[in-house]
Order: structure tokens, then C-alpha cells, then sequence
């Protein structure tokens, strides 16, 4: 089997077998497109089936040395590793050799957040006097108060808003579909851009239904959003290396301490494994332990 059809049969699999978004399987290929690289880099090219063990050590120790990030060698492992298993579904290996493959070690990282008064702060620096700030307020609101990934923002439509039921439909990775509760100052917030706003901008076609528009009438990127942030950040004063999903963070880091249980945490945020959720019950807990060593007269 040629690398090219191997590629061709991943991206198959990841499509239908495990309905990834394209931008997921762009980046699975791309990790992928490496070890490639990798293989066809010796005197004799090593076809994908003939990968052996010592090869892929080989492979993730050459990435090791150029100064991939921990974290970014476990992505491109676990690319690795859905490769592999697309091969034995097409039946061009029996045993797969990424099993004894050992994981990086992994740092647990505590997200930046931002308090209620840093995000009143950012809300309170929108010009309201600016075309589209309406929108820019909703936007907000709308990470903050869903714990929306900003791409999930950028691809919110208008016929999966629920405000009668106080829920909306979002589309996650993988395109999996969750409710999320939603605030009525966002409700507020959005029902005043798309009564103020939104109508008077040139709808471009295939946008009918997303919610948040640019100036032209089209879907917003992240990019746009992203700048927006730190636009925002900055104006309010806020020193913290921030970004949309800043928003996100804080959504659940406030749920947590307020008590709310992990398991809705979960569900709302749409995270797969409630490992990845139990990681604002460690924020929470450091938090108050730099709050005691900041206040407290004995620290």
C-alpha cells in the first residue's frame, strides 16, 4: 500500500467511522502528511505497512529534537495512532505498532480566567457609539455566558436559538450537537442586534442563517473574533495573555465555584471525558489558595 492511498483511507475513516469535522481531519492528515515525511526520507522509503516500532520511536524522537511542544506531540501521536487503526480496518496490517508506544508527560495546565469584574470591565469598554456593537456586546455575552468555543460562536445559526425554552443548539467537535442553557443578558443582548443590527447588513448567500455577521454580510472568522478580544482586553486595562476562550474558562471556573455539579459542567461545555472537566475543580482549588496566600496575614 502507497502512503497515498493509506492518506485517502484515514481520512475515509475519520469522516465516517468517527464523523470528525473537516478542519479536524485537515489537521489529523497534516500530522499524519509528517510521519510520511519521515518515511520517505530514507535511502529506501518505508511504505505505512512495513512501520515498525523502532520506526515510530525513531520518528517521535527526530520530532522531540525540533522542540515540538509536549502537548503537540501528543496530538500528533494520537494522529499516529488513528492512522494505524484505519489500517487494520482495511486489513493492510494484523498488529498495530503504536500500542507500545509510550504517551509524552503532560503538565497539568491551569487555564487563565478572568473574575466578574474583568469581564464587566471588557463589557463595559464596548463604544456603543460603533456600527455592529450590538453584536460585539451579544458576542460576548454569548461566550460568556455558554461556554461556547469561539468556533461553535462563529457557527451559531438563528434556528437553533430556543429562547422560549432558554436553550440553545450548538454544534461541537465532531459535529456532535449539545443544549446549552442560555442567559437572558444574552437573549437581551441578541434580540437587540438582530433587531438593530443584523437587518440592515448585506446578507451574503449561505449566511441567511448564521447569527453573528461581519460588516459584508458574511460568517465571522475566529480571527475576527479573537482581535475583538483583545481589542476589548486591552481597553479595560486587563494584563492577562487572553483570548475568546478565555470566555470559556471563566463560564466554567464560575459554574464550579458556585457549587454547580461536574457532571452538567460537562454536558454544557460538551467535553467527551469528564477528565478534561475535572480540571476546574484543581483552578478552584488553587485559586483559593493564592487568594489566602494574597490576603491572609499569616501566609
Amino acid at each position: 500500500m502507497d502512503w497515498q492511498q493509506a492518506l485517502n483511507d484515514l481520512r475515509i475513516h475519520l469522516k465516517l467511522e468517527r464523523s470528525l469535522s473537516d478542519r479536524t481531519v485537515e489537521a489529523y492528515l497534516r500530522d499524519v502528511g509528517k510521519l510520511r515525511d519521515f518515511a520517505e526520507q530514507h535511502t529506501v522509503p518505508i511504505a505505512p505497512e512495513r512501520m515498525g516500532l523502532d520506526d515510530l520511536q525513531a520518528f517521535l524522537t527526530q520530532v522531540a529534537k525540533q522542540g515540538l511542544e509536549p502537548s503537540s506531540q501528543a496530538r500528533l501521536l494520537s494522529a499516529v495512532r488513528a492512522f494505524y487503526k484505519s489500517l487494520r480496518i482495511e486489513k493492510a496490517i494484523t498488529q498495530d505498532p503504536t500500542e507500545l508506544l509510550e504517551s509524552p508527560k503532560l503538565g497539568r495546565h491551569l487555564p487563565t480566567f478572568l473574575s466578574v469584574e474583568e469581564i464587566d470591565a471588557m463589557v463595559q469598554a464596548i463604544d456603543m457609539s460603533r456600527p455592529l456593537a450590538h453584536r460585539d456586546r451579544a458576542m460576548i455575552e454569548t461566550l460568556y455566558g455558554c461556554g461556547l468555543r469561539v468556533s461553535e460562536l462563529c457557527g451559531l445559526r438563528m434556528s437553533r436559538l430556543h429562547f422560549t425554552d432558554g436553550f440553545i443548539r450548538v454544534v461541537g467537535k465532531g459535529d456532535k450537537e449539545r443544549l446549552v442553557p442560555i442567559s437572558p443578558e444574552a437573549v437581551r443582548q441578541i434580540d437587540r442586534y438582530r433587531a438593530d443590527e443584523r437587518p440592515h447588513l448585506p446578507v451574503k448567500a449561505q449566511a441567511e442563517d448564521i447569527l453573528f455577521l461581519n460588516a459584508r454580510g458574511g460568517g465571522l472568522s475566529r480571527v475576527s473574533v479573537f482581535n475583538l478580544v483583545k481589542r476589548l482586553a486591552v481597553k479595560a486595562g486587563i494584563q492577562k495573555t487572553i483570548g475568546p476562550h478565555t470566555f470559556r474558562h471563566s463560564f466554567a471556573t464560575h459554574l464550579v465555584e458556585g457549587g454547580a455539579d461536574l457532571r452538567a459542567v460537562q454536558e454544557m461545555l460538551g467535553h467527551a471525558s469528564i477528565t478534561t472537566t475535572e480540571i476546574y475543580t484543581h483552578l478552584d482549588r488553587e485559586y483559593l489558595r493564592s487568594n489566602i496566600l494574597r490576603f491572609h496575614p499569616r501566609a
